[in-house]
């Protein structure tokens, strides 16, 4: 029988946890990194399952970019929040406050870890749990990985994106890793502590969910979708979000301010059918795009008239948003009349390049755009890097196909 929110057909880590697997925690001082997300296939949240279930000892809570209740919008710093469990914010106003402090752990123990991902690399959540884990074992705490599906699968085929150019890490790739990766947040982070030459064997212990295979989509979980952060509100965003996250680098409206980010973007100076149109069956295998306009409440171009498209999800397995966000730019930069500019301001905590830069691990594409590159040219160049990173993962998967 298909799964429900009530029933999943998958556990995550945190549901395994609950069920009484992993290590005991009973009366153990625990610190929580933790979002709204953090919550079992009964929509039980992480916290109320440690102090409540599992009988820990919660002494710190620790909330990623967005913070705790992820009420905060992009880059946003979040301060600490008054609560009778201390927490802390690990998004301030520069990079060092993405690692929390030693002090912020209070005596604990053990670092418990639940944060949902989206799969891919801008997502900033891995580089927050890979950040905690690196100063946890540095202060000698224990860590444990509470793992969840990748919603968008881990199928070697459905890897996009090549390699981060030396140099060009930042919050939105900190590791260099393909765009979308295809690995859980646990097979993430484990991959990217043995690459950095942390040792975290005999310390970090990782829950992993039970019946995810990496063919499967988040729907097909019978998970709940909670929204990981304010722009995430659906599977669909999420299903394009590799791609369309490098509108981020631009002065085109990512569709912040409207209840579809990143599935509908635009702005004044584009005509949506006629972009619609420029783009080719090849470079948007799985997608429907349908010419719109809009008006965002807020964030770029806020209470203009925009147009633009809106992406549909027809078949999500065949979704490539990369491929298809690398269209959609080069289309634009040609039809904007000059119009389209790349992002100048700070971006990420970094000021010294355009955020377009950060995003694309180099500026290769900016580079491509402006060239009018084809798609098909941009695929093939980068298939050897996302070949070597597949190659390098490998040793790292824990879920079968």
């Amino acid at each position: 029988m298909a799964g429900s929110p009530l029933r999943p057909v998958v556990l995550s880590g945190l549901d395994r946890l609950c069920a009484g697997e992993g290590p005991s925690l009973r009366g153990a001082p625990v610190a929580l990194l933790c979002h709204p997300a953090s919550v079992s296939g009964e929509l039980e949240h992480a916290i109320d399952i440690l102090s409540a279930r599992v009988g820990a000892d919660l002494v710190a809570l620790l909330g990623p970019e967005h913070g705790l209740d992820a009420a905060a919008q992009d880059m946003e710093p979040v301060d600490d929040g008054p609560a009778k469990i201390p927490s802390y914010s690990l998004y301030g106003d520069d990079f060092d406050s993405l690692r929390p402090k030693p002090a912020m752990f209070h005596g604990a123990q053990w670092l418990v870890c639940d944060l949902q991902d989206i799969g891919a690399r801008y997502y900033t959540y891995v580089w927050t749990i890979l950040l905690a884990t690196e100063v946890a074992l540095a202060a000698g705490l224990r860590v444990l990985l509470l793992d969840r599906p990748n919603p968008l699968g881990g199928l070697d085929e459905a890897v996009e994106g090549g390699a981060i150019e030396p140099g060009e890490e930042s919050f939105v790739g900190l590791h260099n890793i393909s765009v979308r990766h295809g690995l859980s947040a646990a097979e993430l982070v484990t991959m990217a502590l043995a690459e950095r030459g942390v040792d975290g064997r005999e310390r970090v212990q990782v829950l992993e969910c039970a019946g995810w295979r990496r063919r499967q989509l988040f729907a097909e979980t019978g998970l709940p979708w909670v929204l990981p952060s304010p722009n995430m509100p659906t599977l669909e965003t999420a299903q394009v979000y590799p791609g369309q996250c490098l509108l981020e680098g631009t002065n085109l409206s990512e569709g912040r301010g409207l209840t579809r980010p990143f599935e509908i973007f635009g702005a004044p100076f584009i005509d949506g059918r006629a972009l619609a149109e420029a783009i080719a069956p090849e470079d948007r295998p799985g997608l429907a795009l349908r010419p719109c306009t809009f008006k965002p409440t807020f964030h770029k171009f806020g209470g203009q008239r925009c147009g633009g498209v809106q992406l549909h999800v027809r078949r999500p397995a065949e979704v490539r948003s990369l491929r298809t966000s690398w269209a959609l730019l080069r289309a634009c930069w040609r039809l904007g009349g000059g119009a389209m500019r790349w992002r100048t301001e700070r971006y990420e905590f970094v000021d010294d390049r355009p955020a377009i830069d950060l995003l694309a691990g180099g500026p290769w594409l900016r580079a491509a755009i402006e060239a009018q590159t084809p798609v098909a040219e941009l695929v093939a160049a980068h298939e050897g890097a996302r070949q070597a990173f597949l190659a390098r993962r490998r040793p790292f998967l824990r879920y079968p196909e």
